[in-house]
């Protein structure tokens, strides 16, 4: 009957709640006083007047609601129910308005939750957690930074129930400036050692790319539980540093925490970035020995982890073992078998997922056309492409314009993949026009390269990789002066271009060089095996590419910067380093330039030695003298 403000009270008509003014709501109570009273004593000893009476006093007990809301499935029931505590003067319970506050929440009735939050004149800690929590739950993040803000000027002490919400809201959002201010309060109230906040805090810092502030919280926390790790083992890989995920997980071990599934799908996603076999393996064996099983989640993050590990065989074999697999399952095998330039084998698996009762979505139908187009499958690709609104319910969206734009780009059709993007109705992206501007360097089309950058730079002006890309075009024509309007742009916008590392795994260690690299504590003979190596390649037809040179030098010059690459120190260091006929690994974080390609191929021939190399875009096998692209690169 009440909400307890000095300006509105609630009352129950017609089965609905209203308002009334306090003066108007004296001869409602007395209303139903009468109604809920008897006028005449009761006898004790009438069966039905005892019934009555006990039913009656079963109402003014806090626990009778507490309990029927429980039983509640819907907010039009929590409302039948927040009218009867009304009508029985029960408002007045704080515990019975929390959990009518709370019930609201949990069925997403945030506004009949504020209106009966609002007008509660007594609120403690828990009323203040609900609400905030509730909005926070909903995504309604304004609402939940107000209440909070309303909450620290009311004066009372927030608690280590409303901050995590209050930080994960900040997480969510990535927004940095308001953690950071969450934080100060935090160390107000002297909350900064209480387990729950901080680790909320870690998992906020983390997610918001500040993994040494992460870290540094991580560090002092008296107490660590699965959960932080997990959150802290996650955050490394989101940022770049999977090797030091890899590291927290033998620490986490080491202290007798014990990973559930859940903190291994992390590791494993750690491990799919680091890209070592070693380690995929090292997990997998812990995985099989620990009797976690195969399912969807953890069975397809393994699959992608193999993946992009170089093993594809292995992927497959996880994929095979999986009991149950889902639309996400089918799409990682698919996408895998596409990086790995096996575009018919992508190709064959689709059928298969159909059969198996499963429709593709958006991601499947990505990766079907990402396969079409790493493996030269032009006809195949446009036809998924005309057919997925038809036969598959799925509007193409840019991801998928850019996969076409790319297989066309690719077959050199140029004019075609400008036409499709001139003609497409959804917005373009950075994307689809780097995949263009791409196929304008492969087939040295400067003007339409031109086009592309314009857009490109309007759309991304800070990336320095689209400069360098457009620089690379131009240096390709021989038109220096505009290799030089390029650069002195970028140093003008203060942008460097990303330098080029190649890492090599050798007895289960990472290896890095860069180009003309010498710091490598081997370096004197890596240089001497890389002499001889070079001079037994040209006796066999080997000749260096200087159009990959991109500098305004002379010929000689082009052919010593050629031989320092990244990618051949690693080689060399590989053919030394590792036993005779065993598989060499080598990660480039960008792509790998073509007189490098020619040179693995020559290699893996006359060394007889298997290439795996992961470059910025795709793998590629090397084996006698072949790669796995096909030289459709």
């Amino acid at each position: 009957m009440f909400k307890f403000a000095d300006c509105s009270l609630i009352a129950s008509r017609n089965g609905k709640l209203g308002f009334c003014t306090a003066h108007a709501v004296v001869p409602i109570v007395e209303s139903i006083i009468e109604t809920q009273i008897p006028q005449n004593p009761i006898n004790l000893h009438d069966p039905e007047e005892k019934s009555s009476k006990y039913h009656f006093l079963q109402r003014l007990n806090p626990k009778f609601y507490i309990s029927v809301l429980v039983n509640c499935r819907n907010p039009k029931q929590v409302r039948q129910v927040h009218a009867q505590v009304s009508v029985h003067g029960m408002l007045q319970n704080l515990v019975v308005a929390n959990k009518l506050v709370y019930f609201y929440s949990y069925y997403k009735a945030l506004d009949d939750a504020y209106a009966l939050f609002d007008g509660m004149c007594e609120r403690d800690s828990v009323s203040w957690s609900v609400m905030v929590g509730g909005f926070a739950k909903v995504g309604d993040y304004m609402n939940c930074f107000g209440t909070f803000r309303e909450l620290i000027r009311s004066g009372e002490r927030p608690d280590n129930y409303t901050l995590p919400f209050v930080i994960r809201a900040c997480r969510d959002l990535k927004d940095l400036q308001m953690g950071r201010l969450i934080h100060h309060i935090v160390y107000k109230f002297g909350l900064v050692v209480d387990h729950f906040v901080c680790a909320a805090l870690v998992d906020m810092y983390a997610k918001c790319g500040e993994i040494d502030d992460a870290r540094f919280l991580f560090d002092k926390m008296q107490k660590t539980d699965l959960v932080t790790w997990t959150v802290m083992i996650g955050g490394y890989a989101e940022c770049r540093n999977a090797n030091e995920s890899l590291v927290l997980f033998d620490r986490m071990r080491e202290e007798g925490v014990v990973p559930d599934k859940v903190a291994m799908v992390t590791i494993v996603f750690a491990c799919a970035k680091l890209g070592v076999m070693h380690k995929a393996r090292m997990i997998d064996d812990y995985i099989q020995r620990k009797k976690f099983r195969l399912d969807v989640i953890l069975g397809t993050a393994m699959i992608d982890m193999y993946a992009k590990c170089g093993c594809v065989e292995s992927a497959r074999e996880i994929f095979d073992r999986m009991e149950e697999k889902n639309v996400i399952s089918w799409s990682a095998m698919i996408a895998a078998y596409g990086y790995h330039g096996q575009g018919r084998k992508a190709l064959d698996l689709f059928p298969m997922m159909l059969d198996s009762g499963i429709l593709p979505n958006k991601i499947t139908l990505v990766s079907l056309l990402y396969a079409c187009s790493h493996a030269g499958l032009v006809e195949e690709g446009l036809q998924i492409f005309s057919s997925m609104s038809e036969d598959y319910s799925v509007k193409p969206d840019v991801k998928h314009y850019t996969c076409v734009v790319d297989l066309l780009g690719r077959a050199g059709r140029l004019k075609e993949a400008l036409k499709l993007i001139e003609s497409m109705t959804v917005e373009k992206d950075d994307g689809l026009w780097c995949a263009f501007l791409g196929a304008c360097r492969t087939h040295k089309h400067v003007a339409m390269a031109e086009k592309a950058a314009t857009s490109l730079l309007e759309l991304q002006p800070k990336n320095p990789g689209h400069y360098v890309l457009l620089s690379n075009i131009f240096a390709n024509a021989g038109r220096w002066e505009d290799v030089a309007k390029i650069r002195d742009l970028m140093s003008q916008r203060k942008l460097k271009k990303t330098p080029g590392w190649t890492w090599i795994e050798v007895d289960n260690k990472s290896h890095q060089f860069s180009v003309g690299d010498t710091t490598h504590p081997r370096s004197k003979e890596i240089y001497e095996v890389l002499k001889i190596l070079s001079d037994k390649l040209e006796l066999f037809g080997y000749v260096p590419d200087t159009d990959f040179v991109l500098h305004d030098v002379d010929e000689e010059l082009k052919i010593g910067i050629l031989y320092t690459h990244s990618e051949k120190l690693a080689i060399a260091f590989g053919l030394m380093a590792t036993p005779e006929h065993t598989p060499i690994r080598i990660i480039k974080n960008l792509r790998v330039c073509g007189d490098c390609h020619t040179f693995c191929k020559f290699v893996s021939a006359i060394e007889g030695r298997v290439i795996i190399v992961r470059d910025a875009n795709r793998f590629h096998h090397f084996k006698e003298g072949v790669c796995s692209c096909g030289d459709y690169w």
